[in-house]
């Protein structure tokens, strides 16, 4: 793997972590690789300084998405890893969609242009979204773009949808599982707790520890406990730091106890993704001349993501949708270790480093 690539990655990772879950004493999780895999798409599109803030932000994802988006087929049976990923731009024919946007979108996986009445039956166009968005991720996101969601200009929608499932490699056993106290931020609860005695990656480093669980499928969950605060400590990470910690772990006999998942969060991104430094994209001013030759400009970035985990393997699904509107040239005015304290979640795919899901669990 690419260590420039990794480590632009990482930092795009962090940046938008620390825009969209802002306040360290609170659950958050979302998916840097959904996330990414939109605004990708969105950037193979624009030209510019459109194209020029958004690629500032994300680097050139094509090729290292692509490569995540593939798990090895290491299982057995019920242990086979899943993935679907699906990469759809949803338009209205009110508006021409250029030939090269097509070829380049089905280069991605799972990529296609598919028909959306946004204009003349708006209800109809997000339900048709939100049920193929429930079937990549397998229900876990049923309602994606809510009621409101379409507007009177809306002529268009990038959607990324991703589903993982992977079994662990050395599972927990369930009737180990028991109540244990979890140091929340407001005080010690006592929540379900696995546990796994196991030679798995692990190392100590400058104040964290690092737990490596092995996923069939060429995925690793990895567990980042601080020594003190996980406020103060996340607040310190930096890409380097990050990267550091994550290549860490070496094989070591641990005994391991940590509670159960089920962490979910919503969010609109554009004003996380404004501060960022992503702002033409979102302007009169918007050049995504590469995806239509109408004037389009984004109008909202909607994102959903779900992680589960558990004794046998974790789950989670994610989707992003940047809903487009025609500018006002074309129609007026833009609507506008033992796992007992709060810790990271960070599940990735092992070659290319690519970044599944972030979770922070302050409390479980």
């Amino acid at each position: 793997m690419d260590t420039a690539t990794d480590r632009k990655h990482l930092a795009y990772t962090l940046a938008m972590h620390r825009v969209v879950a802002p306040n360290a004493t609170r659950n958050a999780c979302w998916s840097p690789f959904s996330v990414a895999s939109a605004l990708g798409l969105l950037a193979q599109g624009a030209r510019g300084l459109t194209r020029d803030e958004l690629t500032e932000l994300l680097g050139e994802p094509g090729e290292l998405l692509g490569r995540a988006a593939t798990l090895s087929t290491a299982g057995h049976g019920q242990d086979e890893p899943v993935i679907a990923v699906s990469n759809t731009l949803w338009a209205d024919s009110a508006i021409e969609v250029e030939q090269s946007f097509v070829d380049e979108l089905a280069k991605w996986s799972g990529g296609s242009v598919r028909n959306a009445p946004f204009r003349e039956s708006p209800g109809p166009a997000r339900q048709t979204i939100n049920a193929d968005v429930a079937e990549t991720t397998r229900g876990l996101i049923p309602e994606l773009l809510p009621e409101g969601s379409i507007h009177a200009d809306t002529v268009s929608a990038l959607v990324n949808a991703l589903y993982l499932k992977c079994a662990w490699r050395y599972r927990f056993t369930e009737r180990e599982t028991s109540p244990a106290p979890f140091h929340t931020p407001s005080g010690a609860v006592d929540v379900p707790t696995m546990r796994l005695t196991e030679r798995v990656g692990y190392a100590a480093v400058d104040g964290w520890q690092v737990v490596s669980l092995p996923a069939v499928g060429g995925v690793d969950a990895l567990i980042l406990l601080p020594d003190n605060d996980l406020a103060d400590a996340e607040s310190t990470l930096d890409e380097d730091r990050l990267g550091t910690l994550l290549d860490a772990p070496e094989l070591t006999r641990v005994r391991l106890a940590m509670p159960k998942l089920d962490v979910s969060m919503e969010a609109e991104l554009s004003p996380a993704l404004r501060r960022l430094g992503v702002r033409s994209v979102f302007t009169d001013e918007a050049d995504l001349s590469g995806i239509s030759p109408s004037r389009l400009a984004v109008s909202a970035v909607l994102h959903e993501s779900v992680l589960k985990v558990d004794e046998q393997g974790f789950e989670g699904a994610a989707a992003t949708a940047v809903m487009m509107r025609m500018t006002s040239v074309e129609i007026g005015e833009p609507v506008r270790v033992d796992v007992d304290r709060p810790f990271l979640l960070v599940v990735r795919h092992a070659e290319t480093g690519v970044i599944y899901f972030v979770a922070r669990v302050t409390e479980p």
